[in-house]
């Protein structure tokens, strides 16, 4: 056992299961059962890996030189860091739920609300925030500056 993860299994409590919504576009349930593994303790090639947030978790299927894809699971009432980054520029779809993304226009922030199927695109250095209306999965796609964040505002106490 490495990582606290046994070889070919995966921790009994750090797993996700989808719920069935009738009627609507549903996330594989083999897609988010993924272990959650500390990003010190896997290799580059350990794809898909999961990293537990206090407000869900991401799921990272694919990290390169060029490109990062991830599914964010945020649950109901629950809302991501007033952030920007300097350098990352994602697109955001949401496969399934309700989000209401906040994003500054002038002096203002103004909110709007993607449901499944719609998407947005972020440029860098675009002040925005994302609060899941209901339990939802958000595909993004972005550069690879995984680590380009400056919080503005946190619900869970992660501003330096």
């Amino acid at each position: 056992m490495e990582c606290g993860i046994e070889p070919g299994g995966s921790i009994p409590d750090g797993t996700f299961r989808a719920r069935p919504v009738r009627g609507q576009f549903r996330v594989p349930h083999s897609a988010l059962r993924i272990p959650a593994v500390p990003h010190w303790c896997r290799a580059v090639t350990e794809l898909p890996y999961r990293v537990p947030k206090p407000w869900g978790h991401e799921l990272i299927w694919a990290h390169t030189d060029r490109y990062v894809g991830k599914i964010l699971h945020v649950e109901t009432g629950h809302v991501l860091s007033l952030q920007y980054h300097n350098k990352k520029d994602e697109s955001i779809y949401v496969l399934t739920g309700e989000i209401i993304l906040r994003i500054q226009q002038g002096d203002t922030l103004i909110e709007r609300r993607l449901a499944q199927g719609q998407a947005f695109h972020i440029h860098p250095k675009v002040i925005h925030q994302f609060e899941a209306v209901v339990t939802s999965d958000l595909l993004e796609a972005s550069t690879p500056e995984i680590d380009d964040v400056v919080r503005l505002q946190d619900r869970y106490g992660r501003v330096p």
